[in-house]
């Protein structure tokens, strides 16, 4: 995996506010202090204007992405061979045209529906496939552990772009087998980063207390474990978000993605490298979309870890 991949996403488990926890305390301290953890890190995130500022652009984003189909843009797969490599700023074209004559502001904008799918899908399911393995992997311990973590570790002897092309590969070229793809690569990093936390919490004074006062293993791991696991996981699960979405913009540029004429910003890549000496920046344009988008959720994963790890 990549080093960011591979970073332990951490937030400090006796943060006051933290669920089940408080400095000086064996006891659990109640739901009010959680909330006003929670309270406190809406308003430092609310004081850094990096992360609001990315989070300002991905909203704009994602809502000209979901309101694509009725706002008034060029149908992105009518192609007109007369206005191929139309360049920026040209009439009836803001960012001019495709190699086929194709809008590419209406192709980028359909685009980032695909690519944002791609980007958030395979994060959110292997977010509940991997959270669950490595809350029993990290809570029960023992066997069960070094069973889950083993299986784990096999993922790991692979770079995570290579292992999304071989699975991809094998799976056959399409959107639905590259999502299922990066949702395998993504699941063996959130298990351990789950897993993880929950080791670190399962020693300590207040999981005893509750079990010491009758609690069940659901009621400990709703109450108390998924509270404190729920920052790390949501920093580490911006990161992969970014990475998803180069990921997938890689397999949609070699053919195991989507396919045309879908518009998506990997393909749309591949389409128009052979353009690159003719119009440079209309070329360029799919790539800088990726960039930016990337870079914005790993600018508000910065924020979100700065704004959680705060000690007193």
């Amino acid at each position: 995996m990549s080093n960011s991949e591979q970073s332990t996403v951490r937030v400090s488990l006796d943060t006051p506010g933290a669920v089940g926890s408080a400095p000086g305390m064996d006891v659990p301290v109640g739901y009010a202090q959680a909330r006003s953890y929670w309270r406190g890190v809406f308003h430092r995130v609310l004081r850094d204007r990096v992360t609001i500022g990315c989070t300002l652009v991905l909203g704009l984003l994602v809502f000209l992405a979901i309101a694509a189909p009725v706002l008034p843009l060029i149908d992105p797969d009518v192609a007109n061979s007369g206005d191929r490599l139309l360049p920026i700023g040209s009439p009836g074209h803001l960012l001019g045209t495709d190699e086929l004559g194709r809008d590419m502001l209406s192709r980028l904008i359909h685009g980032a529906r695909l690519s944002l799918l791609m980007g958030v899908g395979p994060v959110a399911v292997a977010l509940l496939v991997g959270g669950v393995l490595g809350l029993t992997a990290g809570y029960l311990g023992g066997r069960t552990n070094m069973i889950i973590m083993r299986i784990t570790d096999v993922f790991y002897a692979f770079p995570s772009i290579l292992l999304a092309v071989a699975i991809a590969g094998a799976l056959g070229a399409g959107i639905t087998n590259a999502l299922v793809a990066i949702t395998i690569v993504f699941i063996p990093p959130i298990t351990r980063v789950v897993e993880s936390v929950t080791t670190q919490l399962r020693s300590m004074d207040f999981i005893d207390a509750a079990r010491a006062s009758g609690a069940s293993t659901f009621s400990i791991i709703r109450t108390h474990i998924l509270g404190n696991v729920l920052g790390p996981v949501l920093v580490y699960a911006t990161v992969l978000v970014s990475v998803a979405i180069v990921i997938a913009a890689g397999l949609s540029f070699i053919g195991l993605g989507a396919s045309p004429p879908e518009a998506e910003w990997g393909l749309m890549l591949n389409t128009l490298r052979q353009s690159i000496f003719l119009a440079p920046w209309i070329s360029l344009l799919p790539g800088l979309m990726i960039f930016i988008t990337s870079m914005c959720f790993n600018l508000i994963s910065d924020g979100l870890r700065s704004a959680m790890d705060v000690r007193y």
